[in-house]
């Protein structure tokens, strides 16, 4: 495929995002990943927006995510630009209620791209029954396998709970632990509560306890910490992960001594970094648990808004349109190894994980943005830090569960 600053695709793309230009005029962007893919992917959208809008004199600004996170509230109270990244879900819910994002839901209506090729994604943009920004990128999350250590041990992939148990049991007696993971930096263990939680009690469940609708000790929510306490039972996760982070814990997994891992799809690339090979690894969906419960998928994305007190709505709108194309989702996304939220853009059928990611979210009934995303910035972190120190002892739930109630009580 050729680029979208140079091939034909991009050039009548191009064509028709000049038609109706008018005088020169300004656009002010703000990215947040200075990593050198999605750098150089942002870029080259950007470049590709200048080429088909030669009116539109554009500023484009990138910085680290982690300092964005911190600065975003100011930057949206006080010299906004006029296009900005942030996060679906309830991470947008705060700048939403505040009146700081713009309702853009005239976009979503009349963009042909937004109205007939986002159905699995715009729930997660919606608030209050309205689309507040347009996302460029996601991922799904899943159960990365050993495939050569299932062939091995005459396993496949688990499609129930009950099957991935037993499955657990024949490693165990084979010396191999079932799951690496490493919860240093707590996030990872929330992707195993999400992934529990969703086939316990599903996805309107799930919501509700991140919107701080209902309490964690919620019988359903204890529901869910039991499965988890048989999975560290039956299953097991490699010790002293508390000590690990998610890149270290990929040792296990590469030298054997671990057959699966919880993980999102950019683990993939350090999979193979640790001398793996792509027909040693394999996917599958977390396996149902609630036996006929709508399987919902974790997908954390990211996106674009607007901020309520931009300068030139005209043309951020014109970029998020833009950026909303399948031609330009395709590229954004080939180039960083993701999948496109525009279900009619092409993905890289040469990427067997990028194929099955696609199946798996195209066919979800709803998608989790992580719960780290989902729930407000205080909460998810007392949240996780609970998460952590259930798995170090599952004997401490209860006092764990009443905490979370107790933050949740002081954070909603």
């Amino acid at each position: 495929m050729k680029s979208i600053l140079k091939g034909a695709a991009f050039g009548v793309l191009a064509t028709t995002m000049m038609a109706g230009s008018a005088s020169a005029s300004e656009l002010v962007i703000t990215f947040d990943d200075l990593n050198p893919a999605p750098k150089a992917a942002f870029e080259a959208a950007v470049e590709a927006f200048r080429a088909a809008n030669p009116d539109i004199e554009v500023t484009a600004n990138n910085g680290d995510r982690e300092a964005h996170k911190n600065t975003i509230r100011s930057a949206l109270q006080n010299d906004a630009p006029d296009v900005i990244t942030w996060y679906p879900g309830n991470r947008m819910a705060p700048f939403v209620d505040a009146g700081l994002f713009m309702d853009i839901s005239d976009l979503w209506a009349s963009d042909p791209n937004l109205s007939q090729h986002f159905e699995a994604i715009k729930p997660t943009m919606s608030r209050d029954g309205k689309q507040w920004g347009v996302p460029y990128s996601y991922y799904q999350w899943g159960v990365y396998y050993r495939k050569d250590i299932f062939d091995k041990l005459g396993l496949s992939e688990p499609t129930t709970w009950d099957e991935m148990l037993a499955a657990c049991d024949v490693m165990k007696e084979n010396g191999v632990t079932p799951f690496t993971i490493g919860t240093k930096f707590l996030w990872t263990a929330a992707g195993v509560f999400d992934y529990l939680n969703l086939r316990t009690n599903g996805y309107e469940v799930h919501n509700a306890l991140t919107a701080g609708e209902i309490k964690y000790t919620d019988d359903r929510i204890r529901a869910t910490f039991a499965n988890w306490e048989t999975m560290l039972e039956r299953c097991s996760f490699v010790d002293n992960h508390a000590t690990m982070s998610w890149q270290e814990a990929l040792a296990p997994f590469a030298n054997g001594d671990a057959a699966m891992y919880v993980m999102g799809n950019f683990a993939v690339a350090g999979m193979k970094d640790a001398g793996l090979t792509e027909e040693q690894i394999d996917f599958f969906q977390f396996p149902e648990i609630t036996p006929g419960l709508p399987r919902a998928e974790e997908a954390p994305a990211d996106a674009f808004f607007i901020p309520a007190n931009a300068t030139n709505v005209e043309n951020a709108k014109k970029f998020l349109a833009f950026v909303a194309s399948p031609e330009v989702q395709a590229e954004w996304n080939k180039a960083i190894g993701q999948l496109p939220p525009n279900s009619a853009a092409a993905i890289n059928e040469d990427d067997k994980f990028i194929v099955e990611g696609m199946e798996t979210l195209s066919t979800a009934s709803g998608l989790a943005q992580f719960y780290d995303r989902d729930a407000p910035a205080a909460m998810a972190q007392a949240g996780m830090e609970g998460f952590q120190r259930f798995m170090l002892d599952p004997s401490t739930l209860d006092e764990v569960l009443t905490e979370l109630d107790r933050v949740q009580g002081e954070v909603y």
